[in-house]
């Protein structure tokens, strides 16, 4: 594809922003759609054009691009009334990089093909930082030649972008990924909360433990924000809650016992009635009976 690309954009949220805001950097012309204008204000800025629907934002469009919140959301913008698949004039490539369904990911990447065009499922793990820098890790499921035609559009906003197989496989690599996390976090919890009871100096004891075996992603970015008393999202407790389900349905459709994955999900579930589902994942910790205002020293 040559350069600049008419891309469309729907969803602008807490990383959907920063993603977009890749692609108007480097020169492509930018189309957004989202819920409220509002939050598309700072593209909007930079020069972006506004769409009143998702069909407008992909109607002529050489790639249109989704990242919105719930499966829900993503059948919608797809296949709903004014979805992209009603576009009047439907882009050659369609990508859906929020986290869902398998089964709905491969449902839209069929309709598009009967319309001509081809959809690729793009989930992407590496939170609101990730989203930022554009270091993403981005988990592709679709047509191996499309891929390669869009791969430098998703190089823009991700380090690690690999295709795991066909329609769909993007969603079940994701699905890996969050039940990685899931146990993960209740370890870095659990591992800081017994540091302060302990009478360490919790800073120090991270500093050492994550340029070992146990370091992570998630001890490495969201510890120190527990240290800090920041439970700020960069991926909300709700949306985490929406992926441990998705990944539940897909354990038990194969059979799967998964009692880390079954744990994860009933305490995230009690920090969603403790009315933290709108802040970061690593309120976990609040669960244990710990907050802001306890934060370890």
């Amino acid at each position: 594809m040559e350069s600049p690309l008419r891309i469309g954009w729907i969803g602008t949220g807490v990383m959907g922003n920063s993603m977009a805001g890749h692609l108007l950097a480097a020169g492509h012309e930018l189309t957004v759609h989202s819920r409220t204008k509002l939050r598309a204000s700072a593209l909007l800025d930079r020069g972006a054009s506004w769409a009143q629907t998702p069909a407008d934002a992909a109607s002529g469009k050489d790639v249109v691009f989704s990242m919105v919140a719930l499966p829900s959301d993503v059948e919608s913008v797809h296949l709903g009334a004014e979805g992209v698949l009603q576009a009047s004039n439907i882009p050659k490539y369609i990508i859906d990089m929020t986290s869902s369904r398998p089964s709905l990911a491969r449902k839209i990447a069929v309709a598009a093909r009967e319309l001509g065009s081809w959809a690729l499922d793009a989930p992407v793990t590496g939170g609101d930082i990730g989203a930022r820098n554009a270091t993403l890790s981005i988990l592709v499921g679709g047509d191996a030649q499309a891929f390669e035609r869009v791969l430098p559009l998703l190089k823009l906003m991700g380090k690690t972008v690999v295709l795991q197989g066909d329609a769909g496989c993007g969603q079940q690599a994701k699905v890996v990924n969050q039940i990685l996390i899931a146990s993960t976090m209740m370890g870095v919890c659990e591992a800081l909360i017994y540091a302060r009871e302990s009478g360490l100096d919790a800073n120090r004891v991270l500093e050492s433990v994550s340029a070992g075996a146990a370091g992570s992603w998630s001890l490495a970015n969201l510890a120190p924000r527990i240290l800090k008393g920041d439970f700020e999202p960069g991926f909300f407790i709700d949306h985490f809650l929406k992926d441990l389900g998705i990944a539940l349905e897909e354990c038990r459709s194969s059979g799967l016992h998964v009692p880390g994955l079954m744990l994860a999900e009933s305490l995230y579930l009690k920090a969603q009635e403790a009315q933290h589902g709108r802040k970061g994942t690593q309120a976990l910790y609040l669960t244990y009976g710990v907050g802001a205002a306890n934060k370890p020293s």
